[in-house]
């Protein structure tokens, strides 16, 4: 059993609170922590929290404190974590870890030196879907992974912080971007080395200073590509979806828009209808279980286990330092509208990745191009010359 102290009272920490204490049980927020003492009083009294503080310091060194986490605006991400490391408590910080990777690299090394316990929360590759396609891909069911495609948009956050380009190091590309491009790391494997970003980025709707939309694509050094698509003026709600590309298969993934579940209202639904929901009228797609289908409950019974049995959790604030890393090629590829490599002065994951390139021999003189099933029941057989490189078909019965 873990107990505590929890970081922030906006929508995070309230979405972190109703997993632990509704799903979890027996990890419980024991203390909160939040700059607005209307709200922190507020914030405890709903979740039955028995202490509540506007001092961070506080909250991080309650004797009941056994684990922090950080759910705050990304400014501030540092300081906490930084406090709970030298306090000596497990600290778990919500994505991005931080506004630049030398940010994030800060942050990984003062958890790593005092040797305390540190999970980085990207609950969107704990999803029920995602675990079980991330299964399938390791078991080989899709072959090599050649692309991945991961999208994430909305009309936009809802706490003003967001907004701002000094507070949160950016806009959509830190905001949703960094959720995108863990998923394709977790698909193409975290162990190989995102080499080189091509990114476009621009402010297309809202009045702000950095980007609304964004497009980016991450080379990696297997050959395979993950690409990102993030925007902060999607109307419709909340759309999140995955596209897995191998050798051998294919996997699409919706998260949220068409999950199964759809309602039509005329008078209007009472109450909350689903995160990022514009409206609750006509057709709705309400979610059944929101911190299951955003992938919370995995996470965090991924990180407290980790906890107990002392061992590394799924997410590491290495994953996080890599992701910020990528983030910052991209706002670079945007500036300068060409391929920007990716600097990562601590790499831990393999060196000299074979590439994705797989060619299947047919013969002494032929590789196999595609394999084709004909409506008359015949194979079509496309084929290159080893040599000559000509391109020829046979058909077989």
């Amino acid at each position: 059993m873990s107990r505590i102290a929890m970081l922030g009272t906006g929508l995070i920490g309230s979405f972190y609170t109703e997993c632990l204490h509704s799903h979890r049980g027996r990890d419980r927020v024991r203390v909160v922590y939040s700059r607005s003492a209307d709200r922190v009083r507020d914030f405890a009294k709903k979740w039955d929290i028995p202490r509540f503080t506007t001092d961070m310091q506080q909250a991080i060194d309650d004797d009941e404190t056994d684990a922090v986490i950080v759910a705050l605006p990304n400014h501030l991400h540092e300081q906490a974590v930084t406090a709970a490391a030298k306090a000596g408590k497990a600290v778990l910080c919500t994505k991005p870890l931080g506004r630049t990777a030398e940010e994030a690299l800060r942050m990984m090394e003062v958890v790593e030196r005092s040797g305390v316990f540190h999970g980085y929360l990207e609950d969107l590759v704990y999803t029920p879907k995602t675990l079980k396609s991330l299964k399938a891909v390791h078991d080989g069911s899709v072959g090599k992974i050649l692309w991945v495609r991961s999208r994430e948009t909305h009309g936009g956050p809802h706490s003003d912080w967001f907004w701002n380009k000094e507070l949160a190091g950016g806009g959509a590309i830190v905001d949703l971007g960094c959720h995108c491009i863990e998923i394709a790391r977790n698909f193409i494997g975290k162990d190989i080395r995102p080499v080189e970003v091509m990114c476009w980025g621009d402010t297309q709707v809202h009045p702000i200073e950095t980007e609304d939309h964004a497009i980016g694509l991450v080379r990696y050094e297997s050959g395979a590509i993950g690409q990102f698509e993030v925007s902060w003026a999607f109307r419709g709600g909340m759309d999140l979806r995955d596209e897995i590309v191998g050798t051998e298969g294919t996997i699409w993934l919706n998260h949220w828009l068409r999950t199964g579940m759809e309602m039509y209202t005329a008078t209007g639904a009472s109450g909350y209808v689903a995160e990022k929901a514009e409206s609750s009228e006509g057709w709705l797609f309400p979610v059944g279980d929101e911190s299951g289908a955003l992938g919370y409950l995995e996470m965090f019974s991924d990180m407290f286990n980790a906890i107990e049995n002392n061992r590394l959790p799924m997410e590491t604030f290495y994953d996080g330092y890599v992701v910020n890393a990528i983030i910052d090629s991209a706002y670079q590829s945007i500036k300068s509208k060409r391929w920007e490599l990716v600097h990562l002065p601590i790499w831990r994951g393999r060196e000299n990745v074979e590439s994705v390139k797989s060619f299947r021999a047919f013969d002494d003189q032929h590789l196999l191009v595609k394999e084709e099933k004909m409506p008359n029941g015949q194979t079509k057989l496309i084929l290159r010359h080893k040599e000559t490189g000509d391109i020829t078909e046979r058909i077989r019965n």
